[in-house]
């Protein structure tokens, strides 16, 4: 099938950056893998991949906390916070359910 068609778009300089190092390493130039995008697309009739966002646990869930209970977790998040008691990002995000 010839290319013909053309897509301009903008993407963020870092997330282009990264995709292409990554691409780079498999042997995949960035039109290929969008090109394999758009064809996963049109085969599942959808995006190829889950779109959601990551269930955070109920207890840090503000969705889920009454108001007290949610002005609570600001105040001992602060306090916490002031007194040196912190938790990496890296645990703290591994803490969040991932959907398979």
């Amino acid at each position: 099938m010839a290319k013909t068609g053309t897509l301009n778009l903008r993407v963020d300089d870092n997330v282009k950056r990264a995709a292409d190092d990554i691409l780079k390493r498999l042997g995949i130039p960035m039109s290929t893998a969008i090109d394999m995008f758009l064809n996963q697309v049109i085969m599942t009739g959808g995006i190829p991949f889950d779109v959601s966002l990551p269930e955070a646990p109920r207890d840090v869930n503000a969705d889920f906390m009454t108001k007290d209970e949610y002005f609570d977790k600001l105040i001992s998040s602060f306090e916490d916070a002031k007194s040196g008691n912190r938790q990496e990002l890296k645990e703290f995000l591994s803490s969040f359910k991932v959907s398979e």
